[in-house]
């Protein structure tokens, strides 16, 4: 009991309760919440529904519910239409993002972390020509990439694909930002005991840089999933080297294809990318933390 007579409670909380919002305020944001959910989830809920559809049930039924007996149909058509490649082409999906992303990722980190703690005569202009990259789409690089590539005899080849995406002038920038954070007397430190360069980063640098190496994978791995133009123009006579973003668009070629399997091949594609945020959610998360924390 105080002394003006009023009860004292033990907070519970981690904040002062005066600034806890006003019950309108939460009731909006959960509004506003459910509603952003709701947008961000149908489209999947959507997706998963008309994979167990026909043609038919595609063009009658309302779109909301599912279909009766026509999952397995549509999985037999898939794997029939795809000639059985279809698994084969989410494997190529899954090594083509691999490689790119981890190679991608420290060729990333290796050029923020030394343009960021090296002096060296045109240093800033190359963190211009690394912004001015940022600006150019990747479709305007794809002809130029053929025809480099066609040169050097990698066309139709897994690495037409692999060496292009292994690039990434955001992850660079983003690399560099990350790298602001390493404390120089660390590394001084490191130097005076004798540690070479090389010693330093990957013994050192990398595990303060691992937020960052998961945000920079997670891109690039998007990326290179998600990339239809590189694909289109580098493998044009090898169908057992296709990604599952081409496969689907042969599939789509077709002249009266069934909707429901192309539904069910995208939803079967894209589990991958969902395992894999779900797997990595808490890294990318404390990543973009330590990224807002620096900016």
């Amino acid at each position: 009991m105080l002394p003006d007579g009023r009860q004292y409670r033990v907070s519970t909380s981690d904040h002062a309760r005066a600034l806890d919002p006003s019950p309108f305020a939460k009731t909006v944001t959960w509004i506003v919440l459910l509603a952003v959910l709701i947008y961000f989830l149908f489209p999947i809920y959507w997706l998963v529904v008309s994979a167990t559809k026909s043609n038919s049930d595609l063009a009658q039924s309302n779109g909301l519910w599912f279909a009766k007996n026509s999952l397995a149909d549509n999985y037999h058509a898939l794997i029939a239409v795809t000639h059985g490649m279809f698994w084969r082409w989410v494997a190529n999906s899954v090594l083509y993002s691999t490689v790119a992303g981890a190679v991608g990722t420290l060729i990333s980190v290796m050029a923020g972390y030394g343009m960021a703690k090296f002096k060296f005569r045109g240093s800033n202009s190359l963190q211009y020509v690394v912004l001015a990259g940022l600006l150019l789409p990747i479709a305007l690089l794809t002809i130029p990439l053929y025809l480099v590539m066609h040169a050097l005899g990698l066309t139709d080849t897994m690495w037409a694909i692999i060496i292009p995406s292994c690039v990434s002038p955001f992850g660079v920038f983003l690399g560099r930002m990350y790298a602001d954070t390493v404390p120089d007397e660390l590394m001084e430190a490191a130097r005076i005991d004798g540690a070479g360069e090389f010693r330093i980063f990957f013994t050192m640098v990398l595990r303060l840089l691992a937020p960052a190496m998961v945000t920079i994978f997670l891109f690039i791995f998007v990326a290179t999933w998600n990339n239809f133009l590189l694909p289109l123009m580098m493998v044009t006579n090898a169908d057992s080297l296709k990604p599952v973003t081409l496969g689907l668009y042969g599939m789509m070629s077709y002249f009266d294809p069934t909707y429901g399997a192309v539904l069910q091949g995208a939803l079967l594609g894209v589990l991958p990318l969902m395992v894999l945020f779900l797997f990595l959610q808490k890294y990318w998360q404390s990543g973009l933390a330590a990224g807002a924390v620096k900016g």
